[in-house]
């Protein structure tokens, strides 16, 4: 009796999953935005991407151009070499309010993995820190660490280890 009811039960639900048959509705039409003619005139709207795009030009020129301050072994302060060039990221954030930076943390193959991630992140936290006191606003800059995930050079000497403990800037539409 159980089997049957079973069968029966089984057979309702396979019958209760059909389809009618009947075809789907085809959506609303679909407007392109991409380029409009306005008196015979192609006009393509603005986006932030082209506003990115100009201020990117700006920051891969000058002093601006330079996206990276070094790290002595074990350490996480900014050396004085690298103050000016921190001055004038600070000063592009507080012109361009809108711009967005993220800061990456490295460092060198020596240590373990989570010390290295460690030390990635209070490098990144220093030049944040710095930054924010120079007036950017702190919504405007992210830090990470990546560690010695992202070596510039790998072979195993000092001047190789060296370029790998570094802070990387990168602005908005570079990451």
């Amino acid at each position: 009796m159980r089997k049957k009811l079973m069968m029966i039960l089984g057979a309702a639900l396979i019958a209760g999953c059909g389809t009618t048959g009947e075809p789907e509705q085809s959506g609303a039409p679909v407007e392109d935005r991409d380029a409009k003619r306005i008196d015979g005139t192609q006009v393509k709207p603005v986006t932030a991407d082209d506003q990115m795009g100009t201020v990117l030009a700006a920051v891969k020129q000058g002093v601006l151009a330079k996206r990276s301050v070094f790290f002595d072994y074990d350490s996480y302060v900014i050396k004085e070499e690298f103050k000016s060039l921190v001055e004038a990221h600070a000063r592009f954030l507080v012109a361009n309010p809108k711009v967005k930076m993220l800061i990456q943390g490295n460092a060198d193959e020596r240590g373990s993995r989570e010390y290295n991630l460690a030390l990635g992140q209070k490098r990144a936290e220093a030049l944040r820190k710095m930054l924010a006191l120079l007036g950017a606003r702190e919504d405007q800059i992210e830090a990470v660490s990546l560690g010695e995930e992202k070596p510039r050079c790998s072979e195993g000497n000092e001047g190789c280890w060296s370029q790998n403990r570094r802070d990387d800037m990168l602005y908005t539409g570079e990451f």
